[in-house]
């Protein structure tokens, strides 16, 4: 009900149906739910456009990265086939079969791979360049062979532990103790007591320690198979474990287990077999072929 005034100033009552209200209510519904509506839209709209603005950056930053990359593969493709150049020349100079992985071929998706072989390559042939191993090879006479045969020959040992005269050479002997025949495992080399021992090439130190008949002796592992022995000696250098460089002095001449005086005694192992250690003792500290391996 509406309460009124009339212009005699009388009260006026105008009764209303309430199906009206009703109306007026629901109308009041619908605009509230209307405009409800309406902000929610809105508020998806902008977080959609927050999410392609978004997106759009993205792809702005993977085109980028993608033409970043695509120069870098670029570059190494030219890296790589400079460097297989390099080391094909090098490796048909010195005899050496072709490297499959440095040979032309198709984008096959190993580009990464090509350029780090490439790369180990190049680099295995001027470490072996350079410590004298190319050299070694041919003197071996390891022509068409692999790089892998050269990397084999870096392993081996090649210098003089000790500069001396040969007492004993490999092979049989007679025995100096009971004059029996014997075969003697290794080389004697003579030396002043207290001389200093080296490491004949890179490797680690897998015993330092005394053994019946050899006295106190140390064992390198050089890798590859390759290990050598040095027995008699008057003191350690290196403990177990420890990694030597070629040219490192790893002990000392002296004349403990069975010996009949100061001298070294060298074994070159070949997966554990002794061989002739002769063959392996091509250089000395003083000789212009020798490098330390720093």
């Amino acid at each position: 009900m509406f309460v009124a005034r009339n212009s005699d100033g009388q009260l006026l009552k105008i009764p209303i149906p309430v199906h009206y209200l009703y109306v007026f209510v629901a109308g009041a519904l619908i605009g509230m739910f209307t405009i409800t509506g309406i902000a929610g839209s809105y508020t998806r709209m902008l977080a959609k456009t927050l999410r392609f603005n978004q997106l759009r950056e993205e792809k702005d930053s993977l085109a980028k990265n993608y033409n970043h990359l695509e120069k870098v593969t670029k570059e190494k493709d030219v890296q790589v086939a400079s460097l297989g150049s390099i080391a094909n020349e090098v490796s048909t100079l010195y005899g050496l079969k072709p490297e499959p992985m440095l040979e032309a071929a198709p984008q096959d998706g190993v580009g990464e791979k090509r350029f780090t072989s490439s790369l180990d390559q190049f680099y295995a042939l001027r470490t072996s360049a350079m410590s004298g191993v190319a050299t070694t090879a041919i003197d071996f006479g390891t022509r068409n062979a692999t790089l892998d045969d050269w990397m084999k020959l870096a392993s081996a040992p090649s210098l003089w532990p000790i500069e001396g005269r040969i007492m004993s050479a490999f092979g049989e002997r007679q025995d100096p103790f009971n004059g029996e025949g014997a075969f003697h495992r290794g080389v004697d080399i003579s030396g002043g007591y207290g001389q200093a021992i080296l490491a004949p090439a890179d490797g680690v130190v897998e015993e330092a320690e005394s053994h019946n008949g050899y006295g106190k002796t140390v064992v390198i592992n050089h890798g590859y198979g390759y290990s050598t022995l040095f027995g008699h000696m008057s003191g350690f250098a290196v403990t177990v474990g420890q990694h030597v460089q070629r040219g490192d002095v790893i002990g000392y001449v002296g004349q403990t287990g069975r010996s009949t005086g100061p001298h070294v005694h060298y074994e070159v192992r070949i997966n554990d077999v002794p061989v002739n250690p002769h063959k392996y003792m091509r250089i000395t500290t003083g000789s212009p072929d020798f490098v330390r391996a720093d």
